[in-house]
């Protein structure tokens, strides 16, 4: 199964980023899924003029990006929180390349305060079914990012890995179900 994490945030120094490291290296680590980061910052996507609906039509500079968003069979949406909303990159992103018809969606959101980014959480469960997507009701809600994770999206904090363990089971019982033509098991 080939998994796309988005790392939604555009800051220069995204602490967020933190949490998509971790999740790329942990879900490597215990899957045999190809695993990859799409990080808002390496594109420079303008502000949304033209849907790109298959890589043939999508304008050179942004076709590889394209590739990687068609190819998906699964994605999880890794974000701060914004005036209680996800990042608007993230939406850009997404609005670019709407339609990801039966593929999964895990959300994880991230901020330095108490609460998580849980008000954003609540406003992809909104996006994720307008992408035809699917969402995973488990999601991974991480306050106090900044003192969980390292700046190489290493875990600091150990008793955070039950809530990261049971959002990947989760999420990839949820993604395998709806393929499970890709799991090697079956093939």
């Amino acid at each position: 199964m080939n998994i796309e994490i988005i790392s939604g945030s555009p800051r220069k120094d995204s602490i967020t980023n933190r949490l998509a490291l971790f999740l790329k290296h942990y879900l490597s680590a215990k899957t045999s899924h190809k695993v990859n980061i799409i990080d808002v910052r390496d594109w420079n996507l303008p502000l949304l003029q033209q849907v790109y609906r298959n890589v043939e039509h999508t304008p050179d500079a942004f076709k590889p990006l394209a590739e990687r968003m068609f190819a998906a069979d699964a994605f999880i949406l890794v974000t701060p929180e914004y005036n209680g909303s996800y990042s608007p990159a993230l939406q850009n992103l997404l609005d670019h390349f709407p339609k990801q018809s039966h593929k999964a969606f895990g959300i994880a959101t991230a901020s330095v305060g108490a609460l998580g980014g849980i008000r954003a959480s609540q406003q992809l469960l909104l996006l994720i079914p307008a992408l035809f997507g699917v969402a995973s009701p488990h999601m991974l809600v991480t306050p106090f990012v900044d003192k969980k994770f390292n700046e190489k999206g290493e875990l600091e904090d150990a008793s955070f890995e039950k809530s990261v363990e049971t959002f990947v089971n989760e999420f990839l019982w949820l993604s395998e179900t709806l393929h499970p033509e890709l799991d090697p098991v079956y093939n």
